[in-house]
């Protein structure tokens, strides 16, 4: 099976992954590990090649190419990212598709915590950041990241553990198994 992790920024879409990753005994990719990568091909810093997806939608689309290609050979699979439940839906590729979410007050904490800023300034820089991807993912693909119809289970982590949020998506899995 592959169960696909999405959410927006500072939701705990990567946490509750690699948990449920582990607690299932299932491969757990990135796509941020995956545009990683591509920087490194480039030998370009992170920053840059985000700041290159920006004008080249081209990027964009080798991230997106790598990750149905990875979901398509792989068995037991968790796949984190913004977009991975709509990429795998877009491509016909079946998945269970989660999406982790909480309050942009929440995320921001959580963002200004580990990166040493102001709540304030992380909710600023995450407001931009979903403008800009949303406007990306709607001209290359047609989608809206508001709507919620492409996935089996929606969480929210805003007053609950990691470990409870994993909790409730293998009870939900077995149920849609």
């Amino acid at each position: 099976m592959i169960i696909t992790i999405s959410g927006p920024p500072g939701s705990g879409k990567t946490t509750v992954g690699k948990l449920l990753a582990e607690k299932l005994n299932y491969e757990f990719i990135s796509t941020g590990m995956v545009f990683r990568q591509m920087a490194e091909e480039k030998e370009i810093s992170l920053e840059k090649l985000g700041e290159m997806a920006l004008e080249d939608h081209e990027i964009d689309k080798e991230l997106d190419k790598r990750i149905i290609a990875l979901a398509k050979e792989k068995k037991k699979l968790v796949l984190e990212g913004r977009l991975a439940g709509h990429m795998l839906h877009l491509n016909g590729i079946k998945a269970f598709k989660i999406r982790v979410d909480a309050h942009i007050h929440t995320r921001a904490e959580r963002i200004a915590g580990r990166e040493d800023k102001s709540p304030e300034q992380v909710r600023k820089e995450i407001e931009i950041r979903a403008d800009c991807e949303w406007k990306r993912y709607n001209e290359i693909y047609g989608i809206d990241q508001n709507s919620l119809a492409v996935y089996d289970f929606i969480v929210h982590s805003d007053d609950a553990t990691p470990e409870e949020l994993v909790a409730q998506i293998i009870k939900e899995t077995e149920v849609a198994v």
